[in-house]
């Protein structure tokens, strides 16, 4: 789930990218506590994620940003 595109990111609704960086938020955690307990395999996961994380930030920032362009210009 970590590591998707962001064509699939854009396709999906504000709702559904709060929830997904929720999940995100709590997957880092997970991968926090199994890195310090030394149950973590694939290290790569911490870079799938963050990236995730930062693009569904972004997204949702940007159509923030569009809103409230086309509110002033209405």
């Amino acid at each position: 789930m970590a590591d998707m595109k962001v064509r699939e990111l854009r396709a999906k609704s504000d709702d559904e990218l709060l929830d997904l960086f929720d999940d995100l938020k709590e997957e880092m955690y997970v991968l926090r506590l199994n890195k310090s307990t030394g149950e973590l395999i694939d290290t790569t996961e911490f870079r799938k994620t963050k990236r995730t994380l930062a693009r569904t930030l972004t997204i949702l920032r940007e159509r923030e940003l569009a809103a409230a362009i086309a509110e002033g210009e209405s």
